[in-house]
């Protein structure tokens, strides 16, 4: 084994983006933030631009395709390679560029990084004098092993393997999530299934006969929020699992070293409040506004901030029918018309519960429940099986880059 430092392995200087990229803007140069890096970088169109101006300014971290990323400023130290269709993109300034030639090379440097060894570096590296910051010299001079070509060839293989797979299983996901949501469109929306029948009047329009307008309020047995600190408890002391909206994502609540932590008093004083169940619904009312999670265990040591709502489904609604309703365009564009706020937006829980749709008769929402439930129930098992193939990968990581698995 031997060691270089990083900066020796690059095409380009070590650099990072664009400074100030401005709001979007038509027809402008797609830039990769951070929240894309950890979203993954699925599809360049999710991306915002920035003028052509920017981007000439910024040529040095115009992409190509291929080369590793990683993020400097805020959420520190995920990483990315950039797929071959986002050529043309460019970076802002939360994120460098790490251009090595070698493939290979770039996915050992990209795992080494990821690994516990590659973020201790990072933590230990960083500027906290304002804003936490990694600086790009210390990107340059970021020391990394190297081992024979074969041993880096297999490991690398091995990880990016369990990589392709959650990649896959997210693809599937988003392709079921999306299956549901034109069903739900098909028979709330566009009422095909009931298109041949007679059509009465409502308060919402034309609904078909035998429906009745139903408000968000009447679907729920349960509608609350969870406990912020203030004079209640301190955060980082305990256990326990503080999930806020940044612990929210991809329609799921990941409770890891993302979520601030509690004692059990904490968690007590909480659940008085509000206490969560499975089968609860989360749903996002401040800030992030949107974000949709469904509770699929019993929750034992955690629960939210007051900024997550949190309901319950009543008799006759199905937690997978209230699902797919929050987050279906429709109350998504409601949620959007109605929150309030100048810098930090929100919207009212009373808001929430007014919303109002048209329903039909429990046997015809259980013949929809027979649909989607099905559909929900393969997301939330690829959700489980990536969550195995993380582990399983998160587990191999640093024996494979120390070294200590023959392979």
């Amino acid at each position: 084994m031997q060691e270089v430092k990083l900066g020796t392995l690059t095409n380009r200087k070590i650099g990072y983006g664009i400074v100030q990229p401005g709001n979007s803007v038509t027809n402008g140069v797609p830039v990769i933030k951070v929240n894309n890096i950890l979203s993954g970088l699925r599809n360049v169109h999710d991306l915002d631009t920035t003028s052509i101006e920017n981007d000439r300014k910024y040529s040095r971290t115009k992409l190509v395709g291929g080369e590793l990323i990683v993020s400097v400023v805020g959420t520190i130290g995920k990483t990315a390679i950039v797929p071959q269709d986002f050529a043309g993109c460019n970076l802002v300034r939360a994120t460098a560029l790490i251009d090595i030639p070698d493939s290979l090379l770039t996915r050992w440097v990209k795992y080494y990084i990821d690994s516990p060894k590659g973020q201790h570096y990072i933590s230990k590296n960083l500027n906290t004098t304002v804003q936490p910051t990694l600086n790009v010299k210390s990107l340059v001079e970021m020391p990394i092993p190297l081992y024979p070509t074969d041993y880096m060839m297999v490991a690398t293989s091995t990880l990016a393997t369990l990589d392709d797979k959650i990649a896959v299983n997210k693809k599937i996901c988003e392709n079921l999530e999306a299956q549901a949501q034109a069903l739900f469109k098909h028979w709330f929306v566009d009422f095909a299934p009931f298109k041949d029948g007679k059509f009465v009047e409502s308060e919402l329009g034309l609904i078909p006969e035998g429906w009745r307008v139903v408000s968000l309020d009447e679907m729920t047995s349960k509608f609350g929020t969870g406990l912020n600190p203030r004079q209640n408890f301190k955060l980082g002391e305990g256990d326990n699992y503080y999930v806020t909206i940044k612990n929210m994502g991809n329609n799921r609540v990941y409770l890891d070293d993302r979520c601030d932590k509690v004692t059990d008093e904490a968690i007590e004083k909480i659940n008085k409040r509000s206490k969560l169940q499975k089968g609860d619904l989360l749903f996002s009312g401040i800030g992030t506004i949107g974000r949709v999670a469904m509770i699929t265990e019993t929750p034992t040591n955690w629960n939210t901030s007051e900024s997550v709502f949190n309901m319950h489904p009543a008799e006759g609604y199905s937690t997978e029918f209230l699902y797919v309703l929050l987050l279906s365009d429709a109350f998504q564009q409601y949620v959007k018309i109605h929150a309030q706020g100048g810098v930090q937006q929100g919207i009212r829980m009373a808001s929430l519960k007014q919303y109002l749709m048209p329903v039909p008769d429990h046997n015809t929402l259980k013949t929809f429940d027979d649909i989607i439930v099905p559909i929900i129930s393969q997301i939330r098992e690829k959700d489980k099986e990536n969550d195995y193939l993380a582990t399983l990968r998160d587990t191999l990581l640093p024996k494979l880059m120390s070294g200590q698995i023959k392979v």
